[in-house]
């Protein structure tokens, strides 16, 4: 029967608009279409059978900015090396470069998205597979610009190796279960370079998420793995590298936050595990407010950070041990490499300017530094209950976090 198959399936050479459209029409299960290197100027392109479509040398299927491109209503599809352009927004329908809709086992691989509304957009679709392609917006406002990769209501889809820009998200989830980000690269997004809703048991790792509005939002979400990404330059009033809303049961280790306004917001987090992590030069490294519990903070590295963590409260029901803080000033005895006595952490000017912004105006100066160190023998305040009891005197080897060349 296999035999047969491959046998019966045809290939379709097309190098005109008409000619790719009575081939989409007169193709069968299996059959390919080889799509020749040109402009194609096309209107909504409905694809009801399994198919290979393959580009040479990226023709550019044109939608002249009036409707979607590619509609994808049947399972087993695969679309390659093909470059898609001009697809309009609105405010009724999510027009896309490829939309799948309620199909398996789709595969969108190696293609151009430029100026188009949303770039890939998957619809109650499982087991589908979108990686290598460049997605370049126009970036404008964030209610009329859609998202580069956009999955709502999907299982078991893998994102990986994209490039994307200019959108309102780089990568957004919203439902969507078992399912993997990896080698990714997000950058000048508006709002987010990937953004998770109500997405359960999900990976993302060796991801890069570099200069959007925030590098990464994961709300109202359990069992995510987080690893092996790089936060880097996400600055602004409201930015973070990684902002953690309602979220339970997930792990975030070996990750980079390098230059970010935030490092990681924690925000009514509980029962997760911050583990292995590399804070530098962020303005506040690690923001814990009072309404997470139960998380685990160990064996991270901070340095040179403005403020290494910041807090709404003035008291922690979680665990922090074991991390390395650049400002720890304590001693080591017994030459075990922990500190012999407790780091607070959340330093007297991180409070000050959170109550009275306009106290930045003498943050490191002579009083600032007089005032620091009274608090720190004398706590009264900053959250006394909120420290590390075994502070390393030597940062965590984070050497297999050096390999991560995205």
């Amino acid at each position: 029967m296999l035999v047969a198959g491959s046998v019966t399936a045809k290939k379709y050479t097309v190098s005109t608009p008409a000619a790719l459209q009575r081939a989409l029409q007169s193709a069968s299960d299996g059959d390919t279409l080889l799509i020749k290197s040109g402009k194609y100027p096309v209107g909504n392109l409905v694809i009801t059978r399994r198919l290979i479509l393959l580009g040479e040398n990226f023709p550019v299927l044109d939608g002249g900015f009036r409707n979607e491109i590619i509609t994808v209503k049947s399972s087993g599809v695969h679309i390659e090396g093909i470059q898609f352009e001009n697809v309009p927004q609105t405010s009724t329908i999510d027009y896309a470069g490829v939309k799948v809709v309620e199909s398996e086992n789709v595969t969108v691989k190696n293609n151009r998205f430029r100026n188009c509304y949303f770039g890939v957009y998957l619809s109650a679709t499982n087991k589908a597979k979108v990686t290598g392609n460049d997605i370049a917006g126009t970036p404008r406002e964030e209610q009329t610009t859609g998202n580069g990769i956009h999955a709502w209501k999907c299982d078991s889809v893998f994102i990986t190796g994209n490039r994307v820009t200019g959108h309102r998200d780089g990568i957004y989830f919203e439902f969507v279960t078992n399912s993997a980000v990896k080698y990714n690269y997000t950058s000048r997004n508006i709002r987010y370079g990937l953004h998770f809703m109500f997405s359960h048991n999900d990976l993302y790792e060796h991801n890069t998420f570099e200069n959007n509005g925030a590098g990464v939002a994961v709300m109202y979400t359990r069992k995510v793995t987080m690893k092996h990404n790089q936060f880097i330059s996400n600055w602004g009033a409201s930015a973070y590298g990684l902002l953690l809303k309602d979220i339970s049961e997930s792990r975030m280790e070996h990750n980079r936050f390098y230059s970010n306004t935030v490092g990681i917001y924690m925000d009514g987090c509980s029962r997760s595990v911050l583990e292995k992590n590399e804070f530098s030069e962020n303005g506040i490294a690690l923001r814990l407010q009072a309404n997470c519990d139960a998380n685990t903070i160990s064996n991270n590295n901070f340095t040179r950070n403005t403020f290494n963590m910041g807090t709404s409260g003035n008291t922690t029901y979680n665990t922090i041990s074991g991390n390395y803080w650049d400002n720890y000033e304590g001693y080591d005895l017994n030459r075990d490499g922990i500190g012999d006595v407790p780091f607070r952490p959340v330093s007297l000017f991180s409070v000050l300017i959170e109550r009275v912004p306009q106290a930045m105006m003498i943050f490191r100066s002579f009083t600032a530094s007089l005032l620091e160190r009274v608090e720190k023998i004398i706590p009264g305040i900053t959250p006394d209950r909120l420290m590390d009891e075994k502070p390393r005197m030597k940062p965590v080897n984070l050497a297999s976090f050096a390999a991560n060349k995205n």
